[in-house]
């Protein structure tokens, strides 16, 4: 799997607080990354089972779609407001 393109990846965007208010995440790279290095809390059973989620579908175990909806779970349990297309 390419992890750092978004073939199957589709994007969406986080409104995080902070100067760059809105964060486009297009591929699992950029969503590993935020859950990594940018996200608001490092806890919450969502936000576990995302990091999880990311590091599988990386290595080719589940599809990158699953690691995104749990990116969005992860979201909605830290209170980050997404915007997704379908």
């Amino acid at each position: 799997m390419k992890w750092h393109t978004s073939g199957e990846f589709t994007p969406l965007m986080l409104v995080v607080s902070g100067s760059e208010k809105y964060k486009l995440v297009a591929t699992l790279f950029q969503a590993a990354e935020m859950l990594t290095a940018r996200w608001p809390v490092d806890d919450g059973e969502e936000y576990l089972i995302a990091i999880r989620a990311c590091r599988n579908a990386i290595h080719g175990e589940i599809p990158a779609q699953e690691a995104r909806a749990a990116l969005i779970r992860a979201a909605d349990e830290a209170g980050i407001a997404v915007i997704t297309v379908h």
